[in-house]
């Protein structure tokens, strides 16, 4: 039987397929800040100008946090390259992101469909995209807890749904890497 995901985050060639489909500047926007940040879809929604500290290079979040979520928790992710360039061309003429949740959701599946992917994809799969890309790049699960501003390494754990062919994959990379000659 297949190995069953909590939410299944898309492979490697599903994600050159996502971001190769992106035609507009739009598209790119939401389509590449959601898979390199691993934001939740209402903190991209709600991202503004002051939420960007451009000299860092890093963008500022208030999560979830707090019961009832009340926004208290503070967040700092790193920009990649090419997010910071669409950041910079966005924000140049905007100040706020200036889409709501329901438009960005719609974005999102529009792009993917136009892809080609047929299992159902979500702004929250590709944080789950993101979570397992970290993984994969080798960046501690502490880390992406961090990251991802969970209060609780449990939960981050939830995000890591290798499946068993990349854990696989993954033990024979390392298992043999010292023992080459």
């Amino acid at each position: 039987m297949a190995y069953q995901y909590k939410r299944e985050p898309l492979n490697d060639d599903e994600v050159n397929r996502l971001v190769n489909a992106c035609q507009t500047f739009r598209e790119k926007f939401v389509i590449w800040t959601l898979l390199d940040t691993g934001l939740r879809l209402s903190e991209f929604a709600s991202l503004t100008k002051d939420n960007i500290q451009w000299q860092e290079r890093r963008i500022v979040v208030y999560g979830k946090g707090g019961p009832y979520g009340k926004r208290s928790k503070r967040r700092v992710i790193p920009m990649t390259e090419r997010v910071r360039r669409l950041m910079e061309y966005h924000f140049a003429e905007n100040d706020t992101v200036g889409m709501s949740p329901r438009t960005i959701e719609r974005i999102v599946k529009r792009v993917a469909n136009r892809a080609g992917i047929s299992k159902p994809v979500t702004p929250h799969v590709l944080r789950h995209t993101f979570a397992v890309n970290c993984i994969k790049k080798g960046i501690s699960t502490r880390t992406l807890q961090i990251l991802l501003g969970h209060d609780r390494l449990t939960t981050t754990e939830l995000y890591l749904n290798l499946s068993p062919e990349d854990a696989i994959r993954e033990f024979l990379d390392k298992w043999y890497q010292g023992s080459r000659v």
